[in-house]
């Protein structure tokens, strides 16, 4: 107590003051070192999806952060996988959308049909929004289906329809629109895929829905890739001869997609097979008869007793008939849609360099015969037809800017072991800087304060005399600081008579101010001695 009342009030605050912003220093940097590193669980949640994990967060007792108003949730790293297997067995998220699970909580006794064909659209149109969510740049989508109902006495069925909106991150391809469209289509029964429309979140028309649209987009796709493909030969086979980056290729296909089908009949008439032969023979006789013809010839009995007559003509009759298959061949030729008919190449290539004496870069044109060689590398690559119509193009430019190669520096060694990610440099950061901290205060602080303290501790217990062994440096400090607290002493009473002189010299100017007036006038009217 007697120490404590020797420091004084001011000095006891201030080592309060310190001790206290020390300790909430010092637990803030324990704090923030030992709490979790957090990590992206979900992004891009809806309202609902958000309030169901929060409140699933919150009953398991886990840590968690918001962010983007909720469409983000943070959770710590060594728990995420755990955390996105037990949210997925609950299922959640659930999309922003109602799939299957409408049945799984609905009451079908008393349930009229009316409202089970809605819940059963409403389930089509939810999962299928979030089977074309997972398609990559895809951020969200909306699926309404028109499942009209056959009329009553009615031949014709009408067609089901579909409308789809999605919201992307940059823009969709031809061929990711024409997936969404067969896989809406393939999902409901009887629609078809040009009965698909879908609309980006800007309402521009992805898809119309119409046949010539379908067949444009086949059409488009399969030169696009055709083009790519031939324009991805030629630049390898040329940057292979002239370096990379120093040609440019540019290809364009001519494509015929009309469908043609012939058919030919040929007939060979060496190749005679007998198919049927057919003979027919007739034999004929004539006789003359000199009797005359009356009723007792033509009684029974009375033409036996005639001698026979000698036949007059005889005649006969061959008839032969053959019958010959002539072979025949029958061809059927289908040309399915899709037939190039001309490909124009045009390959621009840079010159040579090379330095000279002076270290500079020097611009050579490459010759002739080099060029018609590039030029046959590149009628193998694509195929040249004379025939058919073919160009191939090769010139030697100058470019105008020399291409560059972006060189990528890999972490290498024992940094390129670790795998360290930005989240683990930026951790490993933020705890040096805490640890720079503490030991800078450390030093500044904590280390000053102790010192005086231990000092006047020693200077205390040397004037008391508590000390039974006191060594020659302690008696100097005794002597320092007795001479110092002498000094003290004699300065305090010089400054009471100073001060008692200075309150006479007043009191005496209050009384006679004129005198004190006059006084100060003719101090200052006296000439200053050098």
């Amino acid at each position: 107590m007697d120490f404590l009342k020797g420091l004084g009030a001011a000095r006891l605050t201030a080592m309060v003051a310190v001790t206290a912003a020390l300790v909430g220093f010092f637990g803030f940097v324990i704090m923030r070192v030992t709490a979790p590193q957090m990590t992206t669980l979900f992004t891009d949640l809806s309202m609902d999806d958000s309030s169901s994990i929060i409140k699933d967060l919150e009953r398991q007792g886990i840590p968690f952060e918001m962010r983007n108003e909720g469409s983000v949730i943070l959770v710590p790293k060594d728990k995420v996988t755990r955390l996105r297997m037990k949210l997925a067995e609950g299922g959640l998220p659930k999309g922003g959308g109602v799939g299957y699970e409408i049945f799984d909580k609905s009451d079908a006794l008393g349930t009229t049909s009316f409202v089970q064909n809605i819940n059963h659209l409403r389930a089509l149109e939810g999962e299928l929004a979030r089977t074309i969510r997972a398609i990559d740049r895809v951020q969200a989508a909306r699926v309404h289906l028109v499942l009209p109902e056959r009329p009553l006495f009615s031949r014709e069925t009408p067609e089901p329809s579909a409308s789809i909106v999605v919201r992307v991150r940059g823009s969709l391809e031809s061929n990711q629109i024409r997936a969404i469209r067969h896989l809406v289509a393939s999902a409901v029964n009887g629609l078809k895929p040009q009965r698909v429309s879908i609309v980006d979140e800007a309402g521009q028309l992805l898809a119309d829905g119409t046949q010539t649209d379908i067949d444009q987009q086949v059409g488009d796709e399969r030169r696009n890739a055709f083009e790519k493909r031939m324009r991805k030969q030629v630049e390898d086979i040329v940057s292979s001869v002239v370096g990379s980056g120093r040609a440019r290729v540019q290809l364009s296909a001519d494509f015929d997609f009309n469908r043609i089908t012939q058919t030919s009949d040929r007939y060979d008439p060496e190749g005679r097979v007998l198919r049927s032969s057919q003979t027919r023979e007739e034999q004929s006789a004539t006789s003359e008869s000199n009797g005359q013809v009356t009723v007792n010839n033509e009684l029974p009995g009375n033409q036996q007793n005639q001698p026979p007559q000698q036949p007059k003509d005889q005649s006969k009759k061959t008839e032969e008939t053959n019958n010959y298959e002539i072979s025949r061949t029958t061809k059927t030729e289908v040309t399915e849609a899709g037939r190039v008919n001309r490909i124009s190449v045009a390959v621009l290539v840079d010159g040579a360099y090379s330095k000279n004496e002076k270290g500079e870069l020097v611009y050579k044109e490459r010759s002739k015969e080099e060029l018609d060689r590039i030029a046959a590398l590149v009628r193998s690559a694509i195929g040249f037809d004379q025939k058919r119509g073919d160009q191939v193009e090769v010139v030697n430019l100058k470019f105008a800017d020399a291409p560059t190669v972006p060189q990528i520096n890999e972490p290498t060694g024992f940094l390129g072991m670790l795998h360290f990610t930005k989240d683990d440099v930026m951790y490993v950061i933020e705890l040096a800087v805490m640890m720079l901290l503490g030991i800078v205060v450390v030093i500044m602080v904590v280390r000053p304060l102790v010192k005086k303290i231990i000092s006047t501790e020693e200077v205390a217990a040397a004037l008391s005399g508590g000390v039974p062994a006191i060594t020659d440096e302690t008696q100097a400090q005794v002597a320092h600081a007795q001479q110092t607290a002498t000094m003290i002493d004699v300065a305090q009473v010089q400054g009471q008579v100073h001060a008692q002189s200075v309150h006479r010299v007043g009191e005496l100017a209050d009384r006679n101010p004129g005198e004190a007036a006059s006084i100060i006038r003719q101090w200052l009217a006296e000439p200053q001695q050098q």
